[in-house]
């Protein structure tokens, strides 16, 4: 199976205002294209027992050659311990789509 050119990484806040100025962070770096953040219910096991929070989730579009370099930065800016960072390949895409993203993380 060969690598995939681009992913959508994920992460999540607990604060909506962080989580835009986070996404808007790495937009502006050029390590991802796009981002899209929206409020989900997270279910989680954290300091010996289940957790249950309203964070904020962040998708990133990026070339998967960036994703070293967008974890390093999400771990630099993000105030928890521990950020969710999980990328998903992207396998298919509207040509036009993948080039505007290829161009808008040329960094």
């Amino acid at each position: 199976m060969t690598e995939p050119d681009f992913l959508v990484l994920t992460t999540t806040h607990d604060d909506q205002a962080a989580a835009r100025a986070l996404a808007a962070s790495l937009v502006r770096d050029r390590l991802a294209a796009c981002a899209q953040v929206y409020p989900v219910e997270s279910v989680y096991w954290w300091d010996g027992e289940v957790q249950n929070t309203t964070e904020w989730r962040i998708d990133l579009k990026t070339r998967a050659d960036l994703a070293d370099r967008l974890t390093a930065r999400i771990a630099e800016l993000h105030p928890y311990d521990t950020p969710e960072v999980v990328a998903v390949p992207v396998v298919a895409g509207s040509p036009a789509y993948l080039a505007w993203l290829t161009a808008e993380t040329a960094v």
